[in-house]
């Protein structure tokens, strides 16, 4: 028997390796018209980004290496350019030598794969406008980028491919505009959950452009002009279009094969064509939803490996039917993963297939045990019997397990009810004793069963308000930070006091920050008599993502940006050297400045050439630790990222500490601030800059003159004589850090309180703790003598270690200074 295989890469070299496999004596010729017959297809764009720097990594398996394994017939760069069914040959031109020749066949298959989009634009034949399908494109591209450090490029289309793209041109250091048609990227997910992933793309930098389209191109000497369907136009030095695939069927029309609705192959469940002798794999082939079972194109590396294998099992007679395919998919979003299975609402609609949906942010492990992080997870079932019919995830960490477990159930028919019964492995690290796939079955069970009535995002706007009523019940301070049009606060723990608050003859909508607090005032309130009460699905959190601004178009002038780096490799990304370390320290969990004065006490207390490891989770601490070696004369060995943590190691300098601190203070780097408002944003920002610079081994002087004095007044009450004005004074100004208003949104104190409670969530030290460490690494603090006879402060009302001072003190260290702050 002779097989032909038309294409390698997945589903062909799995078919040819498969049929080797099987039969020994069959005679196998693949056929590629590139270069390279098996490669890592879904790994090109990371070597754009360099996370991936070997060419020779990509590279699957070579010809030679697969021709003396498997005893193939392997012929790189011969095109099938025809099919003639009757002859059962096909017509081929060897594209080294343009030479025609044919090749006869007992069996055929058909691996052609798809194609980008590339569509019918003026301005797209340019030199710096590229689509990502193979390797070569993939040199091409990282070449661009290597030699012209574009400052500027614009990603056309968010699906997979655009959206991997736009990160790792990001990672190279180039601003990154990403374009896209629909309301949202990432089609297999639906809107609200897609929203949590452009909120995240605009605090990594990228721009985002939704509901709009690419017009035409033009170029200039300088730069091109992306134009766009409203009439904006972008500057940029590169265009890449990821806009989607189309299916190669060329070959397949010579063959006069049938195809489906969107031009890809029919095949049967044995994965044969309309010709019984051709089959086909890959994502050239019209496949069976495994969910809904209606034919649809979904090209992925998984179904086709698969697909390869079954076609050859067929052709050497074990008969093996393709069940379909769900399109589980995961992708990395930088420390982002978002991840699908099964069918979305958008595909469940478009079918009138009946469904339900529920949305929980459960944590990623055990609350208690550092690092938890939110599990945004939707489920979509059927309403008749709790049969999964898809779910989609969003999250830093364990969102690919929870798609697979969630994969696998839906393979298996299983429902709701079942992923509430499910056993999934728990330690604290890894997972909670109630795992999430476990709380998306438990929330989804609720509805099912009626213990719980849920409203979506999306209802909340048709609500009449002269008959409805909607209770938020998080705490003061939750609610200060934002909440639903019309809602009243009644925290959870307050309900049950004051329920009669709660009109009865109303539509009554509850929420909290995720749903569960508002599942618990749900059934407080239902078994109170209140007959009409709904829980918003998912909570404030996915409404106010999903009702948020999704866009944030015009954040970069073209004429402001810097050229990228010359390249990415650099020491940023060397192993681990946790086997060198002299001194390890952990700083998990501590907000800026708290990191670098950790790292400044463990080097003082170092000889020199030792060697410091430092574990720390705040993002800006690679700037931060960058700039700080710098300047104190320390080797930055490397800084390596995780999705978690960043592990930086450092190399003591040579000069001991008091020489290093002797040469700064002759070079004039002190730092001094005068500070003159007593607005606690401001005395933070004040605190902040004053501990960096003083772990950066500056010397700094705070100079507290006017309103700033009232920042070192002791919150408790010092009997000191004054006389009526100075009394007058003390009572109106606040007494000390903690009676501190914002300079914005204070609302009579609550703002205030709001900051703190932040700040305390998100590990940020008290505007006290950061007063208390700089006084401890030497911060001068200078009270005005004159300000402190003008409103009437006492040195005895003041906290400990200040310094009374007049001008000219503060001007004798400014002398030395190179920086000088007013605040």
């Amino acid at each position: 028997m002779k097989v032909l295989i038309v294409g390698g890469v997945a589903g062909g070299a799995s078919a040819a390796a498969r049929l080797r496999r099987l039969d020994e004596k069959c005679e196998i010729v693949l056929l590629e018209r590139g270069e390279y017959i098996s490669f890592a297809n879904c790994g090109l764009p990371y070597y754009v980004g360099e996370v991936i720097r070997e060419k020779n990594k990509l590279v699957v398996q070579t010809p030679a290496a697969m021709k003396a394994r498997f005893n193939i017939d392997i012929r790189t760069l011969n095109e099938v350019e025809f099919i003639d069914t009757a002859k059962k040959e096909v017509e081929i031109t060897d594209l080294r030598t343009g030479r025609k020749y044919r090749e006869k066949y007992d069996k055929l298959i058909l691996s052609p794969g798809a194609a980008p989009i590339k569509p019918p634009v003026p301005g797209l034949d340019a030199a710096n406008v590229f689509t990502l399908r193979n390797i070569p494109d993939t040199y091409t591209i990282k070449d661009f980028v290597d030699s012209r450090h574009p400052k500027r490029a614009v990603v056309i289309g968010g699906g997979f491919i655009g959206v991997e793209l736009a990160e790792n041109l990001a990672e190279r250091g180039v601003k990154v505009t990403l374009v896209e048609l629909a309301n949202q990227i990432l089609g297999p997910i639906d809107f609200e959950m897609a929203a949590l992933v452009h909120q995240y793309l605009k605090e990594k930098g990228i721009e985002l452009y939704l509901e709009d389209g690419l017009k035409s191109v033009s170029h200039t000497d300088k730069y091109s002009i992306v134009s766009l369907n409203s009439k904006e136009e972008i500057k940029t030095d590169m265009i890449v279009l990821g806009i989607g695939v189309t299916p190669e069927n060329k070959l397949a029309k010579t063959a006069d094969l049938e195809l489906g609705e969107r031009g890809a192959i029919k095949v049967n469940k044995a994965l044969q064509t309309s010709n019984p002798d051709i089959y086909a794999v890959g994502d050239a082939i019209e496949v069976i939803d495994f969910v809904n079972g209606r034919p649809t194109h979904i090209p992925l590396a998984g179904p086709a490996n698969k697909q390869g294998r079954i076609a050859a099992n067929n052709i050497c007679g074990l008969y093996e039917e393709y069940p379909g395919t769900q399109g589980t998919s995961v992708l990395k979003v930088f420390d982002y993963t978002v991840a699908a299975t099964g069918n979305n609402e958008k595909t469940l609609k478009r079918f009138n297939i009946p469904y339900g949906k529920s949305f929980t942010h459960s944590l990623s492990h055990a609350g208690y045990y550092r690092g938890a992080t939110p599990v945004s997870l939707k489920i979509l079932f059927s309403p008749a019997d709790g049969k999964i019919l898809g779910a989609q995830a969003v999250g830093f960490q364990g969102i690919e397990k929870r798609i697979d477990v969630i994969a696998t159930a839906i393979r298996a028919g299983m429902t709701v009810y079942d992923l509430e019964k499910l056993e999934l492995s728990y330690a604290p690290p890894y997972s909670s004793a109630k795992d999430p796939v476990n709380m998306a079955g438990y929330v989804a069970a609720n509805i099912l069963k009626g213990d719980c009535r849920v409203i979506h995002w999306h209802e909340m706007n048709s609500l009449d308000q002269r008959a409805s009523q909607v209770v938020d019940v998080r705490t003061p301070l939750e609610f200060g930070t934002g909440s639903v049009a019309g809602a009243v606060n009644i925290p959870i723990d307050d309900l049950r006091q004051r329920i009669n608050e709660i009109p009865r003859d109303k539509d009554v909508i509850v929420y909290c920050q995720v749903g569960l607090r508002g599942y618990l005032a749900y059934r407080i309130l239902v078994q109170n008599g209140y007959t009409k009460v709904r829980n918003l699905s998912g909570g404030y959190k996915t409404y106010s993502t999903a009702m948020g601004e999704q866009s944030n178009r015009n954040v970069y002038r073209y004429e402001d940006l810097l050229p990228a780096a010359p390249s990415a490799a650099n020491t940023t990304h060397r192993e681990d050297n946790d086997g060198q370390a002299d001194v390890q320290i952990d700083c998990s969990g501590l907000q800026c400045p708290g990191p670098i004065m950790q790292v400044n006490n463990a080097i003082n207390s170092m000889e020199p050439g030792e060697i410091l490891a430092i574990t720390a989770t705040d993002p800006g601490f690679a700037a931060d630790i960058e700039a700080w070696c710098r300047s104190t004369g320390n080797q930055l060995l490397s800084i390596n990222k995780s999705v978690q943590f960043i592990k930086v190691y450092i190399k003591k300098g040579g000069k001991p500490a008091k020489m290093q601190e002797e040469n700064k203070m002759a070079a004039a780097n002190d730092k001094t601030m005068v500070v003159f408002s007593s607005d606690l944003d401001k005395a933070i920002a004040a605190f902040i800059i004053a501990n960096g610079a003083a772990a950066m081994g500056r010397k700094v002087t705070m100079f507290f003159t006017f309103w700033g004095l009232n920042i070192l007044r002791k919150s408790e009450s010092v009997n000191v004589k004054k006389n009526l004005l100075e009394s007058m004074f003390g009572k109106m100004m606040p007494r000390g850090s903690k009676k501190l208003g914002l300079s914005r949104m204070n609302m009579g104190g609550l703002g205030g309180k709001m900051i703190r409670y932040i700040m305390g969530a998100k590990n940020v030290a008290s505007l006290e703790d950061l007063m208390d460490q700089a006084r401890k690494q030497g911060v001068r603090l200078v009270a005005c003598n004159m300000s402190m006879d003008v409103m009437g402060i006492k040195p005895e009302e003041l906290i400990d270690g200040v310094e009374m001072g007049g001008v000219a003190s503060y001007l004798n260290a400014a002398e030395s200074a190179d920086t000088n702050l007013f605040i």
